[in-house]
């Protein structure tokens, strides 16, 4: 996907987006040239508010304290020579602020990514929240799933909550209403 320019991703994501939330969703990106690896941000609004904010400097800001954090849990000092040590640290504080809700703009392209290359069922069991978000808004998923999934989502992050009671109002009980 980084081989692709941003507008023909951006046009095919909206194009799986569900008709009630068509004009209400939208995603961004954002490049800052000046920065010295020239990434930014990516984002996504719900009726022009801000909801999730994937910042690749608050992200790699987050991850060089989560990297701290690690190695004081386990006394281990940094050693710039041990590359596997140092590698394997990384990877866990990346995870780790995932799991947290602290994405990237490089996060959120490997997700779209992968988004695509998902039947939407498992695109609704991911463990990554972007790619969960993308499918709760996906309009290839129906009022029966959207119902059936009412309970799982109690355990759910607040964020995949929120997309799925969006999700959830403006399509099984709006039909309700009428």
């Amino acid at each position: 996907m980084r081989n692709q320019q941003w507008s023909k991703v951006k046009k095919k994501l909206d194009s799986f987006i569900c008709d009630s939330l068509r004009n209400r969703v939208q995603f961004t990106v954002t490049n800052y040239r000046k920065a010295h690896d020239q990434l930014g941000r990516a984002f996504i609004t719900v009726d022009k508010k801000e909801v999730l904010n994937m910042c690749t400097i608050i992200s790699n800001r987050e991850m060089y304290w989560k990297e701290i954090e690690i190695r004081n849990a386990k006394s281990i000092e940094y050693d710039v020579y041990n590359r596997k040590e140092n590698y394997q640290i990384g990877i866990q504080a990346h995870e780790m602020i995932k799991a947290e809700g602290i994405f990237a703009q490089y996060d959120f392209f490997d997700a779209v990514e992968q988004y695509f290359h998902l039947p939407i069922e498992k695109a609704l069991k991911s463990d990554d929240m972007v790619i969960k978000i993308l499918s709760l808004i996906d309009r290839r998923v129906g009022k029966r799933t959207l119902q059936g999934m009412r309970e799982s989502m109690e355990n759910e992050k607040e964020i995949i909550q929120y997309f799925y009671n969006l999700r959830y109002e403006a399509d099984v009980k709006k039909e309700a209403v009428i």
